[in-house]
Order: C-alpha cells, then structure tokens, then sequence
C-alpha cells in the first residue's frame, strides 16, 4: 500500500536523486519535478563551468526519473527566481550587504512556489535533498541538523515554520554524503559520481562580473579608521567584510574591509583587529517554532555557513535581536545570517544588519502565504 504522494525536488544532482530513490523505495507515490530556474546563456557566454540550472542538469533529472519509473515534470521558474533571488542578490551588494542566495532560494522558491505546485497536484509533502531533519514531538514540528555534521545543512533553512514543515521531507537527513554515494553507485544512477553544485548555482563566471553585467559601478571613498581618503572604489559590490586590501599608500600594512556604509557610499578600511566584536544585531527575525522568546536565551550560533557553532546569549526585542557572544567573531557580515541553535536543534535566525543602520529600507517580499 502506497504511503502517499510526493513530489520530489530534483536538481540534476546526486542528493536529491538519492532522496527520490529513497522515497520510491520506502513506499510513496513520487513525482519528480525540476525548477527551471535561470539561463545564464541570455546573458552572455559562460564558462565551462556549468551552473546546477542548466539544461544538463534538468536532462540528468529527466534520466533518473526514467530508471526509477517515476513521472518527470519541468516546472518553470524563472521569473520567481529573478525577482526573489536575483534581483535581491544584486540589490544587496549595491547596498552594501553581503547576500546569501542560497536562503532566498529556500525561502521563496522551494518552500513557497515549489510547495503550492506539489500540493496543487495533490501531493501531501514535497521531498528535498538537503542534509537536515524534522521530527514532530510536544505538539509541533522540530528542525534539527543533519546526522552528518560535516554536511548539515540546517543553516540554510532557519527560516522554515510549522506551516513549512508539516509538508517537507528531508530523506537523506540521517545518510552521510559516502553512504548517498554508495547508494547511487548500487542502484546505478547516472549521477552517482556528478560534483556537488557551487554556492553560487545560477553564475558560472565570478560574481563581481555578473553584477557589473546588471548594474553600473557608483564610485566612492575608500577611508582608513581615522576618515582619510585613500584612494576611490569602483562600486560596493566589488567588497565584503573581512576582505583583504592591499594600499600602495600603506604598503607595509595588512589591511582588510572594515565596513561598507551604502548611505555615504564609502568603504572603511583597517588592521585586522577591527574586525573582531563580540556583539551583532540582526533583523528579520524567522523562529521554527513560530514564536519568539521573551526573555534572553543561552543559544549557539553560526554567523556564516562554514563558521563554527559559538556559545552566546541571544537578547529579544520587538523588531530585532541582539546577540552577545562568549568570545569575538571574526567579520561579522552585514546581509549574511546568523542562525541560533541549541543542541541539535534549530530555533531560527535572521539577517545580520549594521546597528547603524537597522532600520533602513530594504527589499522585502510580501507573499501571502499559506491561502489555499
């Protein structure tokens, strides 16, 4: 007896195969769809590097549905993957901000376009590939980290609630990445042995390229700690936090990007001891389970994707957290995420912002959700 339906987000790409796989195989009905998301090659020539969004990689999906005898679906997504991805890509590094595509993606285009396409085919849960899991005790739905720690993945999908995960199937959340492999080899699946995608799926040259292809550069003032201009940039974009910067007017000085302010359109610049704090706020604050602590909170957090897990105490207020670490983070990075834990479990995060700058206007996308 068949244990439902499921649609099956396929990228192209060994994990998500697996997932569908595994799925077939425990007993579900699996419909496999993959997003047509972006084509680069509008855009100008591309490198041979090929993005996870390209033709292969729908051909790639198309041949495993084939050998698990599953339907196979393309669902076109490109114009939701411009406005909440792209667009919101490039909008932030023109503010100065360092984004995280990967987020939005999961945010926007899986856990709310892709999700309302599998429930509208009467699917009761939409499956994925990512390294994470979900268990529903005490009344509610928990996202935990993979059982993989070397490529848990709970990090990009912090923002995800109980309306989220009462649909969602993490199938590989407890296989590590060789036993995934190990698991496409015997089932002979064509993608057994395809590389992991890039951070960056939908740009095959660098990234500085790309957004100079969308936007013109702004010039402004690069400045050391005490205001004096050392020389112009060439547009906000083209930096980060906690970049190296190497000045003819200092050459015996390790400096590195400091800050990027978007109001002055000026870069600061300093020794890498002024990229150390102890203290970050962010805004936009998602919890999983959809309700916010009163009080202060011991929690972990991770301020990046690859950095560790640090002991800190998490401060809530109405419209932002602060967050007080036990020992100081290395480039704390307006735009990225800072992601709050305890234990193993997953309680929420939001978007790292410079104090100064909290309530500044920023892109936002209203979506309705959950009106069926």
């Amino acid at each position: 007896m068949l244990k439902g339906k499921v649609v099956a987000a396929l990228s192209g790409g060994v994990d998500s195969s697996v997932a569908a796989l595994l799925l077939k195989e425990a007993g579900y009905e699996v419909i496999g769809i993959t997003m047509h998301l972006w084509c680069e090659e509008k855009w100008g020539p591309v490198n041979q590097r090929r993005p996870c969004c390209s033709m292969d990689s729908i051909h790639n999906a198309e041949q495993v549905c084939h050998l698990l005898g599953i339907p196979f679906y393309v669902l076109n997504l490109e114009k939701e993957f411009q406005q909440y991805v792209v667009d919101y890509f490039c909008q932030e590094y023109r503010q100065g901000r360092t984004p995280n595509p990967c987020i939005a993606c999961n945010q926007y285009i899986k856990s709310h376009f892709l999700l309302h396409h599998s429930l509208a085919l009467g699917a009761q849960y939409l499956a994925t590939g990512h390294y994470a899991r979900i268990i529903f005790s005490q009344n509610r739905y928990h996202l935990l980290k993979a059982g993989d720690a070397n490529k848990d993945q709970s990090y990009v999908l912090y923002m995800l609630g109980q309306e989220e995960l009462r649909y969602l199937l993490f199938p590989i959340g407890n296989y590590s990445k060789a036993e995934v492999r190990h698991l496409a080899r015997d089932r002979e699946l064509p993608v057994a042995d395809k590389p992991d995608s890039q951070d960056l799926c939908f740009i095959s040259d660098d990234y500085r390229n790309f957004l100079n292809r969308f936007h013109p550069s702004f010039p402004g003032d690069i400045v050391d700690t005490k205001g004096k201009v050392i020389k112009k940039h060439q547009g906000l974009f083209r930096y980060t936090v906690g970049q190296r910067y190497t000045a003819k007017t200092h050459p015996d000085e390790r400096l590195y990007i400091l800050r990027i302010d978007p109001i002055r359109n000026q870069i600061t610049v300093g020794r890498e001891d002024g990229l150390y704090t102890q203290k970050l706020t962010a805004q936009g604050i998602k919890w999983v389970s959809g309700i916010a602590p009163e009080e202060p909170i011991t929690i972990t957090a991770k301020i990046r994707y690859n950095s560790p897990e640090t002991s800190a105490i998490l401060y809530p207020h109405p419209d932002f957290v602060e967050v007080i670490f036990d020992q100081p983070q290395r480039a704390v990075t307006p735009g990225q995420a800072v992601v709050f834990y305890q234990g193993d479990e997953v309680l929420g995060g939001g978007t790292i912002c410079d104090p100064e700058l909290l309530f500044e206007s920023k892109p936002t996308y209203s979506l309705n959700y959950w009106k069926r």
